[in-house]
């Protein structure tokens, strides 16, 4: 006889200075969200597995001196969790800066400029200026497919195409190479991606990407808009029994 599993309980706790309740397997991003309070992320995007790389999304919980991501971690009875302290303002805007000086991501050329996630959380968090040396290192752009481009300078490694790819087309075209500053998303093993053997050219990756690192061929600055309507839906569909 099959066993079934325990239910779900329901736990009371507090984000900021609001009482909450919700299931205990509910992430403070997804709870914060669903009651409109607003945590900043880059990485993480609903229909996708949760990644924790951006680090955006932190928060602070009372009782413990280090900083949790809201992405990963789930909510427990009687939690105080503080979502926007001077810390986290600071800690988010140190963190968008180095995001910035790390590569090019020059606004005002940009095809994506006024639908990119980064710089509206720029502007969100109060950056308008980098105090951090950059880097100035030029990287490669991949102009080999004959319908999306992929350029590197804009790439801040948050990992969608990867899981969009893997998780909801079942190509897994996408994948990491390097480490640290030498880290890039590549295609199959490092081709190029108009030689990508794997590649279904079905364009998820360029969707949910939240920067002008994946973009539509022609597209001039300023054009390239992005639909991410089309993820809960198919995440949903591809779990569904």
């Amino acid at each position: 006889m099959k066993r079934q599993a325990p239910p779900v309980r329901v736990v009371t706790f507090r984000i900021d200075d609001r009482d909450l309740s919700a299931r205990e397997d509910e992430t403070i991003l997804t709870v914060a969200r669903e009651q409109g309070i607003g945590i900043p992320s880059l990485c993480y995007l609903e229909g996708l597995s949760v990644w924790g790389a951006c680090r955006l999304c932190v928060v602070e919980i009372a009782g413990s001196a280090k900083l949790v991501s809201a992405c990963s971690t789930r909510v427990t009875q009687g939690m105080q969790v503080y979502s926007n302290t001077e810390r986290l303002q600071r800690y988010r805007r140190m963190i968008i800066e180095l995001l910035f000086a790390e590569r090019s991501h020059v606004c005002s050329v940009c095809v994506s400029n006024g639908h990119c996630e980064l710089q509206s959380l720029a502007q969100q968090c109060g950056v308008d200026h980098v105090r951090v040396p950059y880097r100035n290192s030029a990287y490669e752009i991949d102009s080999s497919n004959d319908y999306f481009r992929l350029d590197h300078n804009r790439c801040v490694l948050c990992t969608r195409c990867l899981r969009v790819c893997d998780e909801i087309e079942g190509a897994h075209t996408w994948d990491l190479m390097g480490r640290g500053i030498d880290c890039r998303v590549i295609t199959d093993l490092n081709r190029p991606w108009g030689e990508s053997a794997t590649c279904t050219e079905c364009g998820k990756c360029v969707q949910v990407c939240p920067t002008g690192a994946l973009v539509k061929q022609g597209t001039s600055v300023g054009e390239m808009t992005k639909d991410r309507h089309f993820l809960p839906y198919l995440s949903q569909m591809r779990h569904a029994p």
